[in-house]
């Protein structure tokens, strides 16, 4: 099994990324995906959440109203750190059980938006970290998300700088270009994961040149 850590700043593609990467044949782990499960009502993530910030981050319905909350945490590091406390453990354990039932030969693609953050690099074969300008990020998330600019400035802005990102990465992905190129990219970056789960997985040192 090669496990592999895929990270990059909101907005820069990585969920299409994830997505391709998922075509050519790996087992996604989405990190985001699981963050949804843990908080869904019923659940004891959504009971600590709730304790730490009210019942106003709660909707009609008593699911989590998440760009409440995301209103709330993204303009303060303090409170972040207080909802990473609660989330952050319950992903983890979640994302072991289904690492764990994944095939002796896979390439398990980790999908960890807060990996740069969390210092978690030393978890993964490979970390893939998909690159995009401050720009492109920016103009995705306010013309495609629906984001305002402030809002999108301050996400951004919570979130590891782009430098950070690629100083842990083993392999950039450059996603400032068509899709018909990112999707030849990632071609490139699946051949070479397989190639290290068959031959060289577990080691960060033979490592495909960054683009």
């Amino acid at each position: 099994m090669l496990k592999v850590g895929l990270t990059g700043g909101i907005g820069a593609g990585k969920s299409e990324v994830s997505r391709l990467l998922v075509e050519h044949g790996a087992v996604l782990i989405d990190a985001d995906r699981i963050a949804r499960e843990v908080v869904a009502p019923g659940t004891p993530g959504l009971a600590a959440v709730v304790e730490a910030f009210g019942e106003d981050v709660l909707a009609e319905d008593g699911s989590l109203d998440r760009p409440k909350l995301g209103s709330i945490v993204f303009a303060d590091p303090d409170r972040l750190a207080v909802l990473n406390s609660i989330v952050h453990p319950l992903v983890g354990a979640r994302s072991r059980e289904l690492e764990e039932a994944a095939a002796e030969d896979a390439v398990v693609v980790h999908d960890v938006p807060l990996l740069t953050e969390n210092g978690l690099a030393p978890l993964y074969d490979v970390v893939v970290v998909v690159d995009a300008s401050p720009e492109t990020q920016l103009d995705r998330l306010v013309r495609l998300r629906g984001m305002t600019e402030e809002d999108a400035r301050a996400r951004m802005a919570a979130q590891a700088t782009r430098d950070k990102r690629r100083e842990i990465a083993d392999i950039v992905i450059d996603n400032d270009v068509p899709r018909e190129e990112l999707q030849r990219r990632v071609k490139d970056v699946w051949d070479e994961l397989v190639r290290r789960a068959h031959g060289a997985q577990g080691s960060r040192q033979s490592q495909m040149p960054q683009e």
